[in-house]
């Protein structure tokens, strides 16, 4: 495939990896890398050199294009967008925020800078701040969302900006890019997808319940605190969904690990299973590869089929 956004970032397919706290290890971004994509290093919880490391332990497993999430809301943040400058890393998602003040300086540097955006206001902002890409995500995304759903913002988002927008939120395989494509996104961004593979790193019980998800299957909690996030539902989410609304800051304080929780120790009691809407479409446990050419392989047979019913 090749696209605005292939070319700008020299990958194979327009596929994206999310940044993922906790789950996006080297390992899994160096894999969604050698399959043609974009693997994205999650460093939500990172400290400088913590990142640095993870860095350094990717380019041991690829030597293909890889990016990094910078989280706007990190205490790190500054000194995480100067490991990036050092180590010269080919492309930067953020999240959490406006970016805009640190896009000049990654722009000479020659690195690729796509921020998260949730509204088209944002995304038009951004293209005026010299961003190269706009990932439009939708509130069906796991971990922390907007309020609007993908289908809406991709298509409003396309017609507000002219630089590419890559779909994010709720997408899991072919027929759903086929449809952001349809919207005019030129890429896409996967998150909960890559979660459910072989060399994905969170523990099996997050693994499981992944799978065991149908598409009603998940609940947004933090909302009373003014971060909402998608989860898995459990009875510790709808702890937290009851305690938010009568002792903010004990759910504030209850929150605080419950990701780590989930994602290293498989916590069912007290983890929180970041999920998008999109759980209930997985039903296998798969290698990052054979993820991405399904994918690819039902997009293009999404799109022939469509182009027969239309023109026969």
């Amino acid at each position: 495939m090749t696209n605005r956004v292939t070319e700008l970032l020299k990958i194979e397919y327009p596929i994206l990896m999310g940044g993922m706290a906790w789950a996006g290890t080297a390992k899994l971004a160096a894999a969604v890398s050698n399959a043609g994509g974009l693997g994205v290093i999650g460093s939500g919880a990172m400290n400088a050199d913590q990142l640095l490391e993870a860095i350094q332990t990717l380019r041991k497993l690829t030597d293909k294009p890889f990016g990094v999430n910078i989280m706007l809301a990190s205490p790190y943040v500054d000194e995480l967008v100067q490991v990036v400058l050092r180590e010269s890393v080919p492309a930067v998602t953020f999240g959490a925020g406006n970016p805009a003040k640190y896009i000049p300086t990654l722009k000479e540097k020659g690195i690729v800078v796509m921020p998260v955006v949730a509204s088209d206001s944002l995304a038009r902002l951004l293209e005026r701040s010299g961003a190269d890409a706009v990932i439009a995500e939708g509130m069906e995304s796991g971990g922390h969302i907007g309020e609007v759903s993908t289908l809406v913002l991709v298509d409003k988002v396309v017609r507000s900006v002219t630089i590419p927008v890559i779909a994010a939120g709720g997408i899991a395989d072919g027929r759903q890019m086929a449809a952001m494509f349809a919207l005019g996104a030129e890429g896409i961004q996967m998150g909960t997808r890559f979660l459910a593979t072989v060399e994905s790193q969170v523990h099996e019980n997050y693994k499981s319940r992944i799978l065991k998800a149908s598409i009603r299957d998940t609940v947004i909690t933090g909302a009373a605190l003014g971060h909402p996030a998608r989860v898995l539902k459990s009875p510790f989410a709808n702890h937290i969904r009851q305690l938010e609304a009568k002792s903010p800051l004990e759910a504030e304080q209850i929150l605080v690990g419950s990701l780590r929780r989930a994602v290293l120790e498989g916590d069912l009691e007290s983890g929180s299973f970041m999920a998008g809407q999109s759980a209930g479409l997985i039903e296998q446990i798969l290698p990052v590869e054979k993820v991405i050419s399904e994918v690819v392989q039902e997009f293009f047979q999404t799109v022939e089929r469509l182009c027969k019913e239309v023109l026969r």
